[in-house]
């Protein structure tokens, strides 16, 4: 479960970078949970074509990741907020601009 979670955040951030048919291949497989051989039926192209794309994108994400770390980012500022969040609930007194201004943090 954690790959796939973890592969839908890489393509969240930098699916972009990818080509069309690598993104679409991505989606299909992880978002929309096809087999290759779906995929493959409905983009009319091998299995291996399919497999072979999908293998490139996992790389060039990683690779994506490795360099620029935006998911790990992403990660511990979630984290944190949550961290910053049961502090404030066990905190006596008046928090609510600090709850604010992490209501803004979470977007």
């Amino acid at each position: 479960m954690e790959e796939r979670w973890l592969m839908s955040l890489l393509l969240d951030f930098y699916g972009e970078l990818l080509t069309d048919r690598q993104r679409d291949c991505l989606v299909l497989h992880y978002e929309s949970d096809l087999s290759l051989g779906e995929i493959a039926e409905q983009m009319k192209v091998s299995r291996q074509a399919v497999h072979d794309n999908i293998h490139r994108a996992e790389q060039l994400l990683r690779t994506y990741e490795e360099k620029l770390q935006l998911v790990k980012q992403y990660r511990r500022r979630q984290q944190l907020i949550r961290d910053i969040q049961q502090a404030l609930s066990n905190m006596p007194g008046n928090t609510v601009k600090i709850q604010e201004l992490v209501a803004q943090l979470e977007g």
